[in-house]
């Protein structure tokens, strides 16, 4: 893929990116959730509040029933052997609205007032240490209970002496009040209960949708045309704030990056036209060259190699730039590739000579690794020819120097390192030294680190420069096996 059609590429994703990332239009669900989770909330509050009420309810209605049953046993026991009429017996227990009254006292349980036989055993309910299950369930049993049931209370007294009083009453009208109650309080409950939803529901509405909608709306505005106008951040404090303010940012940094694709396109095609334009000089160029070293001038003669190595660098910038322009590289082909054999190729391919940049190797005989074969020549390639154009730079040096290549074992990694006798990195480009077009070369590209990189990454190792105290520089290159 060319530069120009990488950059295109670039421009249609990030478009799509844009695209994918606008929320759908329709109803919004947000707000009906939110709606819902409300009206759940509600009816949850009201079981809670309910529960309790009808437990309190209940256990009030059964102790005004102990307490009336208790003072007219009082009365009772204040008369002669405790004698009672039956038809005094029964105005008394209607007065108190129980069926029996008992009173024990020192272990001793005495029948105050007893009413006719009923017709089923009654339920026993101890107040004294009831259990908060049981008053809980005890209300809905009374709403669900039999018509004819009964309940055996039982107390501690609060106007006489005794160890407990009991009493026994009919459950129907403590039925009917208990409905009467909870219907009551069920319909303030809502009403109040509504009022509060509906309130919370508004701050949530004024708080969280608004602000959301408007983040929505900012979105789709962006999606369809991402260079128009946006709607400006507020100055709110809060998390939502943040959304905007980073919002915002990313829109700026967004529009930003489409404008600079789009300049990379026009600039990509300027580059791709010179750039074929150039190598079809440079070609020409190369076979005049050609016919030139048949010449007998010596003054042709002696001109002739700094010609034909000012067009190498031509032709291999060339190379470069668009080898750099490429979408990706391909993914390795790994391989068993024999070490020594590959640095001894790359150095042919770096112009090495031992008459001018040599090389050396301590490299054993079956060291070997897994990797491409190519991907690995083009990184070693890249680092010698780096480290010969240091040394010709050098005018110290008179075209001479020494590149030596070690390999040594770390566990399942491979490490290759390689060191030569120039001048080193200057400290401003160390930091820099792997991205693209940063050279400290006259004639370098500035693209031969960083494809190398980029190509020991491709294998899940590693390339980089190691701090040297002497002369010279020392790149690593890690490779698992």
């Amino acid at each position: 893929m060319s530069p120009v059609e990488r950059a295109r590429d670039g421009v249609a994703r990030l478009r799509a990116w844009l695209a994918g990332a606008r929320p759908a239009k329709g109803p919004d669900l947000l707000a009906t959730r939110l709606l819902m989770l409300t009206v759940a909330f509600t009816a949850a509050v009201e079981i809670l509040i309910l529960a309790p009420s009808a437990a309190s309810f209940h256990e009030r209605w059964l102790r005004d029933r102990i307490q009336s049953a208790e003072l007219a046993s009082v009365g009772v026991e204040a008369l002669p052997y405790s004698a009672v009429e039956p038809e005094t017996a029964e105005q008394l227990l209607a007065i108190g609205g129980v069926q029996a009254v008992a009173v024990s006292d020192q272990g001793v349980l005495r029948l105050l007032l007893q009413a006719p036989q009923l017709p089923r055993t009654p339920d026993f309910i101890d107040l004294r240490n009831q259990g908060v299950g049981a008053r809980l369930l005890d209300p809905w049993r009374t709403l669900v209970g039999h018509p004819d049931r009964s309940i055996r209370v039982r107390a501690a007294p609060r106007y006489r002496s005794g160890d407990y009083i009991e009493i026994v009453a009919s459950a129907e009208p403590l039925k009917a009040e208990l409905r009467t109650y909870l219907l009551n309080t069920l319909l303030l409950s809502l009403v109040i209960s509504a009022a509060a939803g509906g309130l919370l529901y508004a701050a949530l509405a004024m708080l969280v949708l608004r602000p959301l909608g408007r983040v929505t709306r900012s979105i789709e505005r962006f999606a369809e045309d991402p260079h128009g106008p946006t709607e400006p951040p507020s100055d709110r404090a809060d998390a939502i704030g943040r959304v905007e303010r980073e919002l915002a940012r990313m829109q700026t940094e967004v529009r930003q990056s489409l404008q600079s694709r789009q300049r990379l396109v026009a600039l990509g095609e300027a580059v791709a036209r010179i750039n074929h334009d150039l190598r079809n000089m440079l070609t020409s160029a190369q076979m005049a060259s050609d016919r030139l070293a048949s010449s007998a001038d010596p003054q042709v003669a002696r001109a002739l190699p700094r010609l034909e190595r000012a067009l190498s660098r031509a032709s291999t910038l060339a190379t470069n730039v668009l080898d750099y322009g490429k979408s990706e590289e391909p993914a390795p082909e790994r391989r068993r590739v024999p070490l020594k054999a590959a640095v001894l190729a790359a150095g042919e391919d770096a112009d090495l000579d031992p008459a001018g940049v040599r090389l050396a190797t301590t490299i054993p005989a079956r060291a070997a690794v897994q990797a491409d074969p190519d991907q690995l020549h083009r990184i070693l390639v890249n680092l010698m020819r780096n480290a010969r154009q240091a040394i010709l730079n050098d005018p110290e040096r008179d075209g001479r120097g020494r590149v030596e290549v070690s390999v040594r074992r770390e566990g399942e990694t491979c490490v290759v390192t390689l060191a030569d006798d120039g001048p080193g990195i200057p400290p401003r480009l160390r930091e820099r030294l792997f991205q693209p077009f940063v050279t400290g070369a006259k004639d370098g590209t500035g693209l031969g680190l960083a494809i190398a990189r980029e190509l020991a990454e491709a294998h899940g190792g590693e390339l980089r420069l190691l701090d040297a105290d002497g002369p010279g520089a020392t790149f690593e290159l890690r490779l698992p096996d």
